[in-house]
């Protein structure tokens, strides 16, 4: 039996749920981390996490990859990044990310540059790789499982969705900026634990609650208040400087979550319970690349202001295949919007509905009139067709379609500008868009094809 005693809690805190995010969180979060190091035990440890990546981000990179060799990576990684960066590393809070999206190496090469720019010391600085999978031959794997759905495919991106492993492995041998690609959202939180802990890859109950905390970490502010509050019903104070999260974790995996201090927002069972079935289809088995997490006996308790403890999570041996997502050029989107106001003003947009209909014959068009029914319209146009009139007097009309010849699509805009002067009376305020379109399919490969590494990157 292992005397020794247990490491100390971990912590890790978020500073981004996805691409876009606030550039403003990492402040608070890494003010919170040196203070509750400051005031912990002797080796305990803290990281901060950014999740960058959603499906059609990877995607949107690697086309901008192709424009510049030098790009790919999260845009917004300097405005997030270099605020905290020499606070981090002069407090030992090493930062797991990734924003490295379709470029890692370039992104490292940024944050290294970051680091000189302002007075820091080089940081030692890994990439993980492994889930690109664009090379031919691993497209004939792809071939393998997605037969005849590649023919004719146009192929932007295909990624695989890899786990914790690498990361662990790059933050035992000193990395102190972990730079990945696609991972799991929840895999950002399990490295770092199974470095600190030293846990092995199967351990599956810990890994199990770790990944379940990482779930809670990986949205930021959601977990904070953020995409919870519903006023007069769940109200949620300080919305507009909402916090952003922090977890403890335990040497057995469990955790408590908290926030930023100083910060909007709160941390309650509510919030916690919201954020714990975010995007999980299966309670009783959650697929991630490290564990199948279940969380049917799951149970959250207060742990003060602002803290909220869970326990009950089980972990089972992780899946034999990682999830792979293939995105491709799916065509164009066309957008065209024209507002109508006054009397008879939603009359006024359905009218010009109308002769978009006939003017573009043969395209499957969505239409929607904003203030009088958009969201709960659908692409078929049924529920429009089946509401009345209703004498709304600001009606901004939006048509779309999606075509695979650009030239059809580019109909749409030219028609919508027409009704200036060829539709009925009063429209205003045109716009148009036309967009390039990216579609998604998925599949499955044997970890064994999917070689994952990771490399210290040499100080400039």
């Amino acid at each position: 039996m292992d005397s020794r005693p247990a490491p100390p809690p971990l912590l890790i805190g978020c500073a981004a749920g996805f691409s876009g995010d606030r550039t403003d969180a990492a402040g608070p979060v890494v003010d919170t981390l040196i203070a509750r190091l400051a005031a912990g035990a002797n080796g305990q440890r803290a990281f901060l996490i950014f999740e960058t990546l959603a499906e059609r981000t990877l995607a949107l990179a690697q086309l901008r990859r192709r424009a510049d060799p030098e790009a790919g990576y999260e845009p917004l990684l300097d405005a997030m990044l270099r605020p905290v960066l020499a606070r981090c590393l002069a407090h030992g809070i090493r930062i797991v990310s990734n924003f490295g999206a379709a470029n890692p190496r370039a992104a490292a090469r940024h944050i290294a540059r970051i680091a000189r720019e302002t007075g820091a010391p080089a940081p030692r600085i890994a990439v993980v790789e492994g889930d690109d999978l664009c090379a031919p031959a691993q497209q004939a794997l792809l071939r393998d499982q997605l037969g005849a759905q590649m023919d004719g495919l146009r192929i932007v991106s295909a990624n695989a969705y890899i786990g914790a492993e690498p990361i662990a492995a790059a933050l035992d041998a000193g990395a102190q900026v972990v730079v990945c690609g696609r991972v799991a959202d929840p895999s950002l939180t399990v490295g770092p634990a199974m470095s600190h802990f030293g846990w092995r890859a199967d351990d599956w109950e810990k890994l199990g609650r770790a990944t379940m905390a990482g779930h809670l970490l990986e949205c930021g502010a959601q977990v904070c208040g953020g995409y919870f509050a519903d006023p007069g019903f769940k109200d949620v104070p300080g919305l507009a400087e909402v916090g952003f999260p922090i977890a403890e974790i335990e040497a057995d995996g469990h955790c408590t979550v908290g926030k930023s201090e100083g910060t909007g927002g709160f941390v309650t069972q509510a919030t916690v319970k919201e954020q714990l079935l975010y995007e999980v289809h299966d309670p009783a088995a959650y697929l991630t690349p490290d564990v199948v997490a279940d969380i049917q006996e799951a149970e959250v308790r207060s742990a003060g202001r602002d803290r909220v403890a869970l326990f009950g999570v089980r972990g089972h041996a992780r899946p034999s295949h990682y999830k792979v997502n293939v995105c491709h050029e799916g065509g164009w989107l066309a957008e065209g919007e024209i507002s109508y106001a006054g009397p008879r003003a939603e009359a006024r947009a359905r009218l010009a509905a109308d002769v978009l209909r006939h003017r573009l014959a043969g395209l499957a068009l969505r239409v929607d009139l904003i203030g009088a029914l958009s969201i709960l319209g659908d692409d078929a146009g049924r529920a429009l067709a089946a509401t009345p009139d209703g004498g709304a007097r600001d009606v901004r009309l939006r048509i779309a379609a999606t075509h695979a010849d650009r030239a059809q699509a580019e109909r749409l805009g030219r028609e919508v500008m027409a009704l200036y002067t060829c539709g009925p009376a009063g429209g205003g305020g045109v716009r148009s868009t036309l967009t390039p379109r990216l579609n998604t399919i998925s599949c499955m490969l044997p970890r064994e094809a999917v070689p994952v590494r990771f490399e210290l990157m040499e100080a400039p």
